[in-house]
């Protein structure tokens, strides 16, 4: 599990919380020895992207930036920690995933919302941004979400 705090891993964080950077979200999945997390995407197009990355037979663990409009004057910024378990992931992998998950968020420790996903679906960026609104606190929407 030892290569979440790796450099890179580091690096894509930083530069995924930096508001002066594009990159918006990190995946992390073990390698090809499977016991050793490592960096294995990034990108600039949000949730959509990162969920095109998803792998159904993978545990894997994502940060994500994710910016929305409260009213026509204002712009949020709120991130998500996701911890996706793909349907087909081994038994062992998917048992394994909540204690790893907690080594992940120790580095990855900077986030609004916690989800955990093993269908696309459950990343929906609108009911994404539904749940950041609420854990934001504040509402300038009407309560619609």
């Amino acid at each position: 599990m030892s290569g979440v705090n790796s450099p890179e891993v580091l690096a894509a964080y930083d530069s995924i919380r930096s508001d002066k950077e594009e990159q918006n979200w990190l995946l992390l999945s073990y390698g090809a020895t499977g016991n050793k997390l490592q960096l294995t995407a990034t990108g600039t197009g949000g949730l959509l992207e990162l969920t095109a990355q998803l792998d159904d037979t993978q545990v894997q663990y994502a940060y994500v930036r994710v910016e929305y409009a409260n009213d026509a004057e204002s712009k949020r910024v709120k991130f998500a920690f996701v911890v996706w378990i793909g349907e087909n992931a081994k038994v062992m992998k998917k048992a394994r995933a909540s204690i790893e998950a907690g080594d992940v968020k120790k580095v990855l420790s900077h986030y609004s919302v916690e989800l955990t996903a093993n269908d696309k679906g459950d990343l929906n960026e609108d009911e994404v941004v539904k749940r950041l609104r609420k854990a934001g606190g504040a509402d300038y929407n009407g309560g619609r979400g």
